[in-house]
């Protein structure tokens, strides 16, 4: 790919970082949120942007409405060459040479106004130079009206209010500046009529009538346009709040109900309490820790999502794999803690050594492994004997993780059990 290519890509995801960041911080504002219910609970009609809301619409719409502005502004370009080579071919060469030279003025204003809106800049520079473009074009199409005499006259004419009316249509401006356009517009066709000669006044006046009703009609329209366009940035601002709002109440309820928001299992908090609960009955323990085998490089190879995919599915097979009334958590990243209550050793190993056969034989796929094309688990297993034993709850914790590093280091997608030997207060 192309450096330039990666560059516009870059100030792209640039331009869409601080356009989600100004949205962020206004509906991070109460102030602003307030006006945004205030203007949506009132006339569609009455809709008005100010301050840090219209520079955040401007914002959000900048890159639709800078590709609506070059694409335009390039037609402008190819259409007055087509027509420059047209005249050429088809009119007499004293009317076609005089063409020539108010067609060639055509050609920079719109290629500056396309360098202009090529990257964001301040609001006046945009504003000046698209305006600034607009109304060279329009006056010299008007020029070329003039240079062609009056047979085509007013035909030109006619092609300078159909560019300005599609300009007031297209171009999402404030309204001043369109009305500005407006008046520009038909000035223009006013002037260049009596400035010409030849056409009964009443004639150019009756002829202006009509298309400045036209006109005004246009703008009208093009004002309902812009409020429409407007409201549903409102819209669209409230619904970012609320989406906001429901998200941070989802949290709420995670962590309320103690489940992990990826895999739907207990989290760390609600394994705890169930080994908590358990330790106060004083029945055996069976305690399983359990981690994905060369997670990372299944992170790195396959993508974030991937690795996200893989847990769930994990989750699941574990679950499958134990009784309804044993506690099946996600202890952190890789990692899932199974705790089997009223469990004795041999209990505990069929048990993981089912868990590591169903996720083996699951298939899901592992390319970066150093175990095997296909995801794997290694399994800790710490055994509490109940009241026989004094222990407490993070101590048999740190039995199954013992027991599940011996079983990384003995080559993984293995079962290990804790014995003294992996006590480490004795290493």
């Amino acid at each position: 790919m192309p450096a330039g290519k990666y560059a516009r890509m870059d100030y792209a995801k640039g331009v869409q970082d601080r356009t989600a960041a100004i949205l962020d911080d206004l509906i991070r504002d109460p102030a602003i949120m307030a006006e945004t219910e205030r203007q949506l609970s009132g006339r569609t009609r009455h809709i008005r942007l100010e301050g840090a809301m219209a520079a955040g619409y401007r914002a959000r719409m900048w890159r639709q409405h800078a590709k609506v502005i070059r694409s335009w502004m390039s037609w402008v370009i190819i259409i007055n060459a087509l027509t420059l080579v047209l005249n050429m071919v088809l009119l007499p060469d004293t009317i076609a040479n005089a063409m020539l030279a108010p067609g060639a003025v055509i050609f920079p204003a719109a290629l500056g106004v396309i360098l202009v809106w090529l990257r964001r800049r301040q609001p006046i520079v945009e504003d000046a130079t698209l305006l600034g473009g607009l109304f060279v074009i329009l006056l010299a199409v008007s020029w070329m009206a003039v240079a062609a005499g009056p047979v085509l006259l007013e035909r030109y004419l006619n092609i300078m209010l159909f560019v300005g009316i599609a300009a007031i249509i297209i171009f999402d401006v404030p309204f001043r500046q369109t009305l500005a356009i407006a008046v520009y517009l038909l000035a223009l066709y006013l002037i260049f009529h009596f400035g010409a000669g030849g056409a009964d006044s009443r004639t150019i006046l009756s002829g202006f009538m009509f298309f400045a009703s036209g006109v005004a009609a246009t703008v009208m329209a093009r004002r309902t346009m812009s409020i429409l366009a407007r409201k549903s940035f409102l819209l669209e601002l409230r619904d970012r709040r609320r989406m906001i709002d429901l998200s941070e109440t989802n949290v709420s309820l995670e962590q309320l109900s103690r489940v992990d928001g990826l895999t739907g299992l207990s989290n760390r908090h609600r394994m705890h309490e169930c080994m908590a609960a358990l330790w106060r009955t004083g029945s055996d323990i069976g305690l399983l820790m359990c981690d994905v085998d060369d997670f990372k490089a299944l992170n790195d190879s396959l993508g974030h999502l991937a690795g996200d995919r893989c847990l769930v599915e994990v989750a699941q097979l574990i679950k499958k794999s134990t009784r309804q009334a044993d506690c099946v958590a996600r202890y952190g990243g890789e990692e899932f803690v199974v705790v089997l209550s009223a469990s004795s050793s041999a209990h505990a190993s069929t048990i993981a050594e089912r868990i590591r056969k169903s996720v083996e034989e699951a298939g899901l796929p592992h390319p970066a492994s150093r175990v095997a094309p296909v995801v794997t688990l290694s399994i800790g297993i710490a055994i509490w004997k109940g009241t026989k034993e004094q222990l407490s709850p993070e101590q048999l914790l740190g039995r199954a993780d013992a027991a599940l590093y011996r079983a990384k280091q003995s080559g993984r997608n293995r079962v290990e059990e804790w014995t003294p030997a992996l006590d480490p207060a004795e290493a």
